[in-house]
């Protein structure tokens, strides 16, 4: 399970990027994105997904969160 660090882009996309693999990608498609939760499966870009269990309420970015890859 990964630390991520997610921060906001100056185009307002989300980046993703974890420090042990130098991997740094945006975010795609979020499961679960509103004003009451935020997490579930997140897509990059590259294709790649990880999961994170919902969190309520959402995040505030900058953030380091544990996620762990989906399946």
């Amino acid at each position: 399970m990964p630390n991520v660090m997610i921060r906001v882009k100056d185009n307002g996309a989300l980046l993703f990027y974890i420090a042990k693999k130098d991997q740094e990608d945006e975010i795609a498609k979020v499961e679960k994105d509103s004003e009451t939760e935020w997490g579930g499966e997140v897509e990059l870009t590259d294709g790649s997904k990880y999961y994170i269990d919902p969190i309520s309420p959402p995040p505030s970015f900058p953030t380091t969160l544990r996620f762990k890859r989906a399946e």
